[in-house]
């Protein structure tokens, strides 16, 4: 009854959002007198901050038509090179002809979209040629297709590292850091030459015991059945996947926005703030954010249930027990894949010390083929976003793939970080 019991509210809303445009009719209406006053603005900025907190958000559009490379603009296409059930393999198509690094980015499949790591693939467009995991809504995926679970996970991205083929790096942005280390590790076991030549993983939960956060004691205090019963929902009519037992995003959501709810309640007074004030820019930079931030997809039940049980309950694969298929998952087989761990020194969803762990779990790859970022100052979100992501941990990683890219070597100069 969760998921009804959502859809019942935000229906229940939709008279006071007619109500709010309503106002925002009356209050902007030139034949109104209060429509040049100040108070007119307060109306304004009160029903837009109303409206944006309320709205039902879609999937984003990653709004990358263009990228700059060598000073010249240069025009960008999205390509589904590969469509699966689940996810699609997004291309970054650049209309120029270049040899640069192939970039295969995971994207999280945690509740939001994959276009929250827009700020990450701009970064490496002009660079790059760059593939990202393109997850899709289980809401809207019929009860009848195939199941999909955290071995399934693994298979598409060794499908995709075979597609991609030999020299492809890889970059997994948090939750896919685990079964990311887990396909290498297991190509690795085969000897696979489609394996990738580097491999970044950016605050991931490798190893959950090493100073958990919140999230990490969340799982550790309720049991396995307690996720089952109370998170785990059934999607209703008329969407596609109505039957369809999920994870719900809108509960994922709430919990990140509980996470730090007095620091978003003064992200929202201060969009009011700008609103009043007519600091368009400002306000711009706050409601895309949320646009993206409160846009969120439903997972699979299974996979969901697994990820808790195998990364966040069992620590399988730091304590290596962890098994893909019939296949041991053994870190220490990693021996041609370069890896790069970053972190973020405020980083509460997943600690510092977590993604370094990697770096111990493959014993048998030589200490000049790892390397660690700790960035200071930043938070989950800042790792692969936002000013600090483009100025100083995106040269890290750019540097860190040219430098093991078996084409380039150490033939291209270093890309150094602005502070």
């Amino acid at each position: 009854m969760l998921y009804q019991m959502h859809e019942l509210t935000r229906l229940a809303m939709m008279p006071w959002r007619g109500a709010a445009q309503m106002a925002r009719l009356i209050a902007a209406a030139p034949w109104n007198p209060i429509s040049y006053t100040p108070l007119a603005q307060q109306i304004l900025a009160g029903t837009e901050v109303f409206e944006r907190a309320t709205r039902r958000y879609g999937k984003p559009e990653w709004g990358l038509p263009t990228t700059v490379i060598d000073g010249k603009t240069v025009s960008i296409t999205e390509d589904a090179v590969i469509k699966r059930t689940y996810c699609h393999l997004l291309h970054f198509k650049r209309q120029i002809s270049r040899e640069d690094p192939k970039v295969l980015v995971v994207a999280p499949l945690s509740g939001h979209f994959a276009t929250l790591l827009r700020g990450t693939v701009e970064a490496m467009l002009p660079d790059h040629d760059v593939y990202v995991t393109d997850w899709q809504d289980c809401r809207a995926i019929p009860v009848n297709a195939d199941r999909f679970n955290l071995n399934d996970y693994i298979d598409y991205v060794i499908d995709f590292l075979h597609f991609l083929g030999p020299n492809t790096h890889v970059i997994a942005v948090c939750q896919p850091s685990v079964p990311v280390v887990a396909a290498v590790s297991v190509m690795s076991g085969w000897g696979d030459l489609c394996a990738p030549a580097s491999m970044t993983l950016m605050g991931g939960p490798i190893d959950t015991r090493r100073n958990p956060t919140a999230v990490n004691k969340l799982a550790e205090e309720h049991d396995f059945e307690w996720f089952e019963n109370n998170v785990i929902t059934t999607v209703p009519p008329p969407y596609p996947g109505a039957g369809r037992r999920v994870y719900p995003g809108f509960i994922q959501l709430t919990n990140f926005i509980s996470m730090n709810f007095d620091r978003h309640l003064q992200s929202f007074n201060e969009l009011f703030d700008h609103l009043v004030q007519g600091d368009e820019e400002e306000a711009e930079k706050r409601t895309s954010f949320y646009e993206e931030y409160l846009a969120v997809m439903d997972l699979p039940e299974e996979f969901y249930l697994q990820t808790i049980k195998t990364v966040f309950k069992e620590h399988a694969l730091p304590k290596g027990e962890m098994i893909h298929r019939w296949h041991p998952v053994k870190p220490e087989t990693i021996t041609r894949t370069a890896i790069l761990c970053v972190e973020g020194e405020l980083d509460d969803i997943s600690g510092v010390g977590q993604t370094k762990a990697a770096l111990d779990l493959a014993s048998n790859l030589p200490d000049s083929m790892k390397k660690y970022h700790l960035q200071k100052d930043v938070g989950h979100y800042g790792i692969f976003n936002g000013g600090r992501w483009r100025r100083q941990i995106a040269p890290v990683v750019k540097d860190f793939i040219r430098e093991h890219d078996h084409r380039l070597g150490k033939r291209k100069p270093k890309l150094k970080a602005v502070v």
